[in-house]
């Protein structure tokens, strides 16, 4: 089971795009976006200083463009990819990313999308002074509370032993200064408090671009940084990667799906290495024998196009488009509901039933509705993260 991965914000390194950009076709790819998302991203990935590529503005763009174009070079023909990859997910601006690879947006769609978001998340930013710090180890629960009495959010929350903190600067400050016991505290370079309330106005600034946003359905496995769940709506994406700007990301629910759907490769693209240290944390924690790759420079692309066909395997969506496929969201036991028990038409919306899983039960629902073809699980099946649960045939509206 191959799953890729996008890294977030804070992954880029001065000159990272210099081997890359050697190859004319990768050049002009980037050149492309560059003027989609008007600004010159092979400047700022090779000439550019830390300083000025750290700029929420640029940063955002600048890694989405390269990840995506980067992706192009694994998957020179990108239906290929469907055939073989189990999964995608991306961390923060890195779930826009995903999204492209899911066939959810266009590559063209994301970069008008990644500027909007980072310009408008760094004038959130400029309206209270407001940072994150990072907590590494400490009991976690002992962590959780000492954010809540400082009135800060973990925004980021990385999987065992790895929370970010984000607030006020005198949050904090007044934090750092009662630290809980065992933990270390790193204050990270960021322009402001991603992730919390404190973005809400880039929200409504993103929300009101992203209605005119046509998506599609993934034709992979889509987890979701809200809550780990695989996503097979394409509203619902959209509408997740939009609303994630002001709410946690929750990587180590990421992960956990990842476990759940039974991973064996973790391909992160570049830049890469941030979320494969995390990774191989979490899967080593889990006694779980998952190879992981972070491909960094063009000479790794024989290695790692390899390693996608070591672990990669048929996809359930790719004869079984998602347009008439309901999938598990989570790993847990499917509960049919009544309404659809004995139903022939569905409508679009109805509750086909639930997942029951340790920590809650999610509902399930018919997107876009349609005549029910077969059922794929029985009442009180366990279902695993994207596993099809029920086959419909779209509804003819009469001319």
């Amino acid at each position: 089971m191959l799953v890729i991965v996008a890294p977030g914000q804070g992954a880029q390194t001065p000159g990272f795009l210099s081997p890359w950009l050697e190859d004319p076709t990768f050049a002009a790819r980037i050149d492309w976006l560059s003027a989609v998302a008007g600004l010159d991203l092979a400047h700022y990935g090779t000439a550019a200083d830390e300083a000025t590529i750290r700029d929420t503005q640029v940063a955002q763009p600048l890694l989405v463009g390269s990840a995506l174009v980067t992706t192009l070079q694994l998957y020179p023909h990108p239906a290929d990819a469907y055939r073989g990859l189990g999964a995608v997910s991306g961390h923060s601006v890195g779930e826009i990313t995903a999204a492209v690879g899911a066939r959810v947006i266009t590559a063209e769609q994301a970069m008008v999308l990644v500027r909007e978001r980072g310009r408008a998340m760094a004038q959130a930013a400029a309206v209270t002074p407001t940072g994150m710090t990072a907590v590494l180890g400490g009991d976690r629960e002992e962590v959780l509370a000492a954010l809540t009495q400082h009135g800060l959010t973990p925004a980021n929350d990385n999987g065992p032993g790895q929370i970010v903190a984000a607030g006020t600067t005198e949050q904090l400050a007044a934090f750092a200064d009662a630290a809980p016991k065992g933990a270390r505290l790193r204050p990270l370079s960021v322009a402001g408090a991603f992730h919390s309330v404190h973005m809400a106005p880039a929200v409504d600034h993103v929300a009101s671009l992203a209605r005119s946003v046509s998506t599609h359905d993934p034709r992979t496995r889509f987890i979701s940084n809200t809550d780990g769940t695989v996503v097979h709506d394409g509203r619902e994406v959209l509408r997740r990667i939009v609303g994630q700007i002001a709410r946690p990301v929750r990587w180590d629910l990421c992960l956990e799906t990842m476990a759940d759907i039974g991973v064996t490769g973790f391909l992160e693209i570049p830049p890469a290495g941030t979320l494969t240290g995390i990774a191989k944390r979490f899967f080593r924690d889990r006694g779980m024998s998952v190879e992981t790759f972070a491909l960094s420079t063009p000479d790794q692309l024989d290695d790692a196009r390899a390693f996608c066909e070591r672990h990669g395997e048929p996809s359930t969506m790719e004869s079984s488009p998602t347009w008439r496929m309901v999938v598990s969201p989570a790993k847990g036991v499917f509960h049919r509901s009544e309404e659809a028990a004995d139903a022939d038409v569905l409508g679009a919306g109805v509750t086909i039933g639930d997942v029951a899983s340790l920590r809650d039960r999610i509902a399930v629902t018919a997107a876009h509705g349609g005549q029910v073809v077969e059922w794929l699980v029985e009442d009180g099946d366990p279902v695993a993260p994207g596993q099809p649960l029920l086959r419909l045939y779209p509804e003819v509206v009469p001319a």
